[in-house]
């Protein structure tokens, strides 16, 4: 008990301390109300009260001064004060609104909430002109909850998960606070973090950014991970109904309360309560919620957002001024909570952008951002900390001393190291994270797997890493990293052992030069992209008799740099030496022998002959060049690292070159050179849409090795279980199409995100997704393939929705196949 009281002494003080106008904010039944708005009258120097209802005002010198209380449902109070002596302590009851129409009688010419809704559509454009472009002061503070966190998922260990549980494994996960300036035009967005705090880590940083919380409802959709129709959309009359609750004035302003819900329970659509504020047509306040179903995002159980809007009469318009955002969320036994809360002050709707105001930078960081003490904090937070917060930031900052030190780290790797049964299916990993190293074995159960070429074998991986750091005391400064990765592939049928391996150097994690060298002798596949996995392979051959994967053997030497001349431009280089050899089938072992059907060879020209190779022995040097270019790369700075954003709204363009020389036998020497363009965007609520468009052209060939054609991503097994769906052909036999001459290649993909099967009755509550595609290959010598599909992802029941359909239809030299394709998607 004693404890609890000092820790609540320790909060009031921090409060009364650093911040010079501070109180609690109650209703009538004296119940605290978190999310308050509390303001300088006409101004943008604010903060809102913390969910135990404090809040604490910071002002440069005594006087008189008029505070604001707003808080949506409540009436707002002005209180004129005269501040003689600092700190000043100024609490406040705010009472319920008790303007509340209850039930508004609709007439049968307009139900009055519509005509609202109508005015602020009509006016939505020019009000969000007004906001456009500003700079202002952004803090931000988020926390997530866990209860009755398991101690293992999927037979892995989740340790304490940061110390912040108590013995039922319930606790705070994750606390973090930010303090940042943040720059907006019409489309562009900037942001500077001056401090950023992570409870129990020191060196780490906040992931509260302004750019992920930016929702403006004056625009047409809302991104929650999908887009969400706003209240006031162009086109919201198609997802809403609208009642008025109540109207209130708000000094000279009359605001209406304005119950919003979706047409259907299944439409991307909120529910709950927009503010509106009449003449102007601007946004007062809201209060809306949407369950996870709705947004199809099945770990998700509910989200709330709440924001608060402050007028000011300098600039005739209400702004954003603080934003909470609740969310529940669970899976596999773990369930978590919730919160971000953000407030903006200080903000300039006058300023003066330069041509250099706006860069590719979209966040970076001040200099020791992450390493200000406690006093700066309690300085300059606008929102007080709750107790469960101060406990927390209390317990991780005594402990993460100590789980720093070498004796912890050790303790924790003795414990994790210890060899587990489980080992078998999932590898052993042996670290010693004091030391930055780490050595992984993979799984000997997972990685062995069967091909008619070398039957069952091993295919062992073992990988050691280390990372260098400039100043290891601090972990800042310039980091390194080093792989050194081989592999053990013992064919049990063949009684081939192969061995490779590489060693992989990177420089620094800011534009990531790295050298990679690797050699060894391995089998692979004619196709280097291997559009067939090995266990998709195994499956195929064991069970139904197909072995479609063909292979050579290759023994290697190979070295590669590459590095980021400039931002968005990648540039890599190889050469590498192979000495090549055919290779044929050594079994006809399966687990379900199929009486009408035999292994074909693995020559993939000719599947009936067992005899003769696709290749001859020989041996070539290669040397590759090419360069990666994501036009308009946008990336966040940290003190660090650099972190690319790859989001694909714009294109990206890889251009390579490869030559082929001093072959053993001149024919195999050739030239090629390749272009590939890729972009994946959005098209409002109705989904996205994404290309990938290939074309290259053989030059001074004569005769190629089968090895060096160009091949196509097939696929003859009806299972996909990687997410390259514009990457790869559903029906197209995998070496049918292989070309040594000019090629061009056209995947496309639409993928609705829920926006038609939403508007179905019955179907709409599967929360299916649906995806159309089209695809094309041209080759020189042969006619067009083509293909259309459409399928259904997002199939599953409750929270387990990873699985997808798509039924194709191809068409090639005058025959039309079809067929179902099973795949993953999430």
């Amino acid at each position: 008990m004693k404890k609890k009281y000092l820790l609540l002494f320790f909060v009031l003080f921090s409060i009364v301390s650093n911040a010079q106008i501070t109180g609690k904010i109650v209703d009538k039944d004296k119940n605290s109300l978190p999310f308050v708005n509390v303001y300088l009258h006409d101004t943008y120097n604010g903060t809102t009260t913390n969910d135990e209802g404090n809040y604490s005002i910071h002002i440069k010198k005594a006087g008189n001064y008029t505070i604001v209380f707003q808080y949506l449902g409540f009436k707002t109070i002005k209180k004129e004060v005269e501040i003689i002596k600092l700190p000043y302590k100024l609490d406040i009851t705010l009472l319920e609104d008790a303007l509340s129409l209850n039930e508004v009688e609709i007439n049968s010419k307009e139900n009055p909430a519509n005509k609202i809704i109508r005015n602020a559509i009509k006016n939505r454009k020019k009000n969000k002109l007004k906001m456009a472009n500003f700079t202002a002061d952004f803090y931000s503070r988020g926390i997530f909850r866990v209860k009755n966190a398991p101690e293992k998922i999927m037979g892995q260990d989740l340790g304490d998960l940061g110390g912040g549980l108590d013995t039922t494994r319930t606790g705070v996960l994750y606390l973090s606070e930010t303090i940042s300036k943040i720059t907006k035009s019409t489309t562009k967005f900037k942001e500077k973090i001056i401090a950023s705090k992570v409870s129990g880590d020191d060196s780490g940083f906040s992931f509260n950014q302004a750019s992920d919380v930016n929702f403006s409802f004056y625009d047409n959709t809302v991104d929650l991970g999908d887009k969400i129709i706003s209240p006031i959309a162009t086109n919201a009359f198609n997802y809403y109904r609208y009642n008025l609750v109540h109207s209130f004035y708000e000094e000279a302003h009359l605001v209406n309360k304005i119950k919003i819900s979706p047409k259907k329970t299944t439409d991307n659509a909120f529910n709950g309560f927009i503010y509106i504020v009449e003449d102007s047509w601007q946004i007062y306040g809201l209060e809306v919620a949407i369950s996870g179903k709705q947004i199809q995002q099945p770990v998700i159980d509910s989200l709330k957002l709440k924001q608060n809007y402050t007028f000011s009469s300098k600039n005739k318009l209400w702004s954003l001024f603080s934003q909470n955002i609740d969310f529940k969320a669970g899976m596999f036994g773990f369930n978590m909570n919730g919160k971000f809360t953000a407030v903006y002050s200080d903000y300039n709707f006058q300023p003066n952008f330069r041509q250099k105001t706006f860069t590719k930078e979209v966040l970076s960081f001040e200099d020791n951002a992450n390493k200000k003490d406690s006093l700066f904090w309690k300085k300059l937070r606008p929102v007080p900390l709750t107790l469960e917060e101060v406990k927390d930031y209390k317990l991780k900052d005594s402990i993460k001393v100590i789980r720093k030190s070498k004796k912890y780290l050790d303790s924790i790797d003795l414990r994790q190291n210890k060899f587990k049964i489980t080992n078998l299916l999932f590898g052993y990993n042996y670290s010693n994270t004091y030391k930055k190293w780490n050595l992984n074995v993979g799984s000997p159960i997972l990685n062995s797997m069967f091909n008619t070429v070398q039957g069952w074998h091993t295919n062992m991986n073992i990988t050691f890493s280390k990372q260098y750091v400039e100043n290891p005391l601090t972990d800042t400064g310039r980091k390194q990293k080093l792989w050194v990765n081989t592999i053990i592939d013992y064919g049990f049928s063949d009684e081939q052992l192969r061995l490779s391996g590489s060693i992989k150097y990177r420089f620094n994690h800011i534009n990531r030069p790295q050298i990679v060298i690797s050699g060894g002798r391995k089998i692979t596949q004619f196709n280097e992209e291997n559009p067939i996995s090995n266990l998709v392979n195994a499956v195929s051959s064991l069970f139904f008799e197909r072995n479609y994967a063909k292979f050579y053997d290759k023994t290697f030497a190979d070295i590669a740099y590459s590095n980021e001349v400039v931002n968005g431009i990648r540039l890599n280089t190889s050469i590498t030496y192979e000495d090549r050899n055919p290779l044929f089938n050594t079994t006809n072992y399966v687990l379900l022998n199929r009486d009408a059907v035999i292994y074909s060879s693995n020559n993939p020209l000719a599947e009936n002959d067992y005899t003769n190779g696709a290749i001859e022995e020989h041996q070539i040097y290669r040397f590759k060049i090419g360069a990666r270019i994501n036009f308009g790369q946008e990336y966040i700075s940290y003190p660090d690292n650099k972190q690319t954003l790859y989001n694909f709204k714009n294109p990206m363009l890889v251009l390579n070159y490869t030559k082929g020389f001093s072959a053993s036998d001149s024919k195999y020497n050739y030239d090629l050179v390749q272009a590939h363009l890729y972009q994946h965007f959005d098209i409002a609520n109705k989904g996205s849409f994404a290309y990938n468009f290939t074309v290259g052209k053989f030059l001074s060939t004569d005769e190629l090795s089968f090895a060096d054609y160009q091949h196509f991503n097939g696929n003859q097994t009806h299972v996909k279980l990687n997410q390259s769906y514009t990457g790869y052909y559903y029906l197209l036999p995998y070496y049918d199409l292989s070309t040594d001459k000019a090629f061009a290649s056209l995947n496309a993909q639409h993928h609705f995100n829920g926006y038609l099967l939403r508007k179905i009755p019955l179907l709409n509550k599967l929360q299916w997704k649906t995806v159309i595609g089209g695809k094309t290959l041209l080759t020189t010598d042969n006619k067009p393939y083509s293909e259309v599909s459409i399928g259904f992802d997002n199939i599953g029941f409750g929270k387990f929705r990873f699985l997808r359909v798509d039924y194709v239809k191809s068409y090639f030299n005058g025959a039309y196949n079809d067929g179902f394709v099973f795949g993953i998607g999430f």
